[in-house]
């Protein structure tokens, strides 16, 4: 029986095996998904998580429920030889070991993409990851609480009432209207701390932001965010993050307790560099339009795939940059059904069909009841936009269990509002423990 070793188990790993165990036959073939992680974040939902509108659990999708014919392995996949089809699985404090395969998915997906900026890997974090954005969120819970403790006008008062975010694309404005929005309904909570201690900043070096949608709509969600009360800082670097403080290119100097980096994202460096398969130049895996990893002279490489942000794809539709298609969660998903499909074909002797979709276009959460929706022409904003965002991810939320859990919890947030309480320490569980643990006593000095 043929085995399909699929790397990765985000967006595109996830709907790959999703839609195999759909149109495999009963013994047609093995499926075996790698991943470190149990479950697949939707990504989309990581700005709401962040600002306490959804429960983080709800914004991930546990593989083993939802792969019920496919074997879930929770480990790293730190080699592949193609040339000799084995990939080295290396699982969390234990010994690697190689797997044989017969095709190989790559769809390890992308992490974020940062320069050799001074500071920022020590300080920032970013928005690729259901523990980043809880993170966030503690984070900015946390330090309301501490910030009400301490005298105004203290410069550690203003530090921890001051969030920084890096980068002006969606996921950067969606987390940043999100985090505003979730700031000033803290504000409610805390009497002592006023709207205009609550400073929100966004660098972005471009000279506009969210190129997804028209420059209209990109000026309208700049005045909008503006009458928040949240600064975007257009054609700014940040230079500088040392301690905490970002300093940009214009010289201003922001000290901030929650600095939040989303300047792009680049396909998986572990798993592309730890491979034998051809690449381009921009780091992704190779791909032609059917989702088969090719060589640099366009040779097909047999048994070899890849989807999603790790890969190249041609956008044959021509919207693509570079030709390419871009890196979102409309083409990762589309993608992965395309290559299931192919690769069912392929078991059975039919041609692959090439992956063609054209950009629906973009919309983009701001805050309770707040958005803007582009689709070619057509532009919403406002609270039409919000509800055309929640719609559409609602639906796009894979397998109904998890719709269900998303929409029931937006149904209590109307009535209850949003969750704010936060839940840092659980970040070190033992700590309370080890603080009034008794330990044994030092041995006697028996040489007095």
């Amino acid at each position: 029986m043929p085995k399909i070793l699929i790397v990765g188990g985000g967006y595109a790993g996830f709907y790959t095996a999703w839609k195999l165990e759909k149109h495999l036959r009963k013994g047609e073939a093995e499926v075996i998904v790698v991943d470190p992680l149990p479950y697949m974040t939707y990504l989309p939902f990581l700005p709401e998580v962040a600002a306490g509108a959804i429960e983080p659990r709800h914004a991930v999708v546990s593989l083993r429920r939802h792969l019920k014919k496919t074997t879930v392995i929770n480990a790293k996949v730190t080699n592949i030889d193609h040339a000799n089809k084995t990939a080295t699985i290396s699982p969390e404090g234990g010994d690697s070991w190689n797997l044989d395969y017969d095709h190989v998915v790559v769809t390890a997906g992308s992490v974020s993409r940062t320069f050799p900026i001074p500071g920022i890997a020590e300080n920032a974090v970013g928005m690729k990851s259901i523990e980043e954005a809880v993170y966030a969120r503690d984070t900015l819970i946390r330090n309301f609480e501490r910030a009400a403790a301490l005298p105004e006008g203290s410069e550690l008062r203003q530090r921890l009432l001051t969030t920084v975010i890096v980068g002006g694309g969606f996921a950067g404005i969606e987390t940043f209207a999100e985090l505003r929005s979730a700031a000033s309904a803290l504000l409610e909570k805390f009497p002592n701390i006023t709207f205009d201690e609550t400073q929100f900043h966004l660098i972005e070096a471009a000279p506009r932001i969210m190129p997804e949608v028209s420059q209209q709509t990109a000026d309208w969600v700049l005045k909008d965010l503006a009458k928040k009360g949240a600064h975007v800082h257009l054609n700014t670097q940040c230079a500088d993050a040392t301690d905490g403080v970002v300093k940009t290119s214009d010289g201003a100097e922001y000290p901030s307790d929650l600095i939040i980096w989303t300047a792009g994202v680049m396909a998986n460096p572990q798993v592309v560099n730890g491979s034998d398969l051809p690449r381009e130049a921009r780091g992704r895996i190779s791909t032609q339009a059917d989702l088969r990893v090719v060589d640099e002279n366009g040779e097909i490489i047999d048994g070899a795939w890849a989807a999603g942000d790790v890969a190249a794809v041609p956008d044959l539709t021509g919207g693509g940059v570079g030709g390419m298609c871009v890196p979102n969660a409309q083409h990762a998903v589309r993608q992965a059904k395309r290559l299931a499909k192919n690769l069912v074909g392929v078991l059975r002797g039919d041609e692959p069909v090439d992956y063609v979709h054209k950009n629906l276009g973009a919309v983009a959460g701001l805050g309770l009841y707040n958005g803007a929706f582009q689709s070619g022409n057509i532009a919403l904003k406002g609270f039409l936009a919000w509800c055309a965002h929640r719609g559409y991810h609602g639906l796009a939320m894979p397998s109904w269990e998890r719709k269900w859990r998303v929409l029931w919890g937006w149904f209590h947030n109307f009535f209850l509002g949003r969750d704010q309480v936060q839940v840092a320490t659980t970040q070190k569980p033992r700590e309370f423990f080890e603080a009034f643990a008794s330990r044994p006593k030092p041995p006697a000095d028996v040489s007095k």
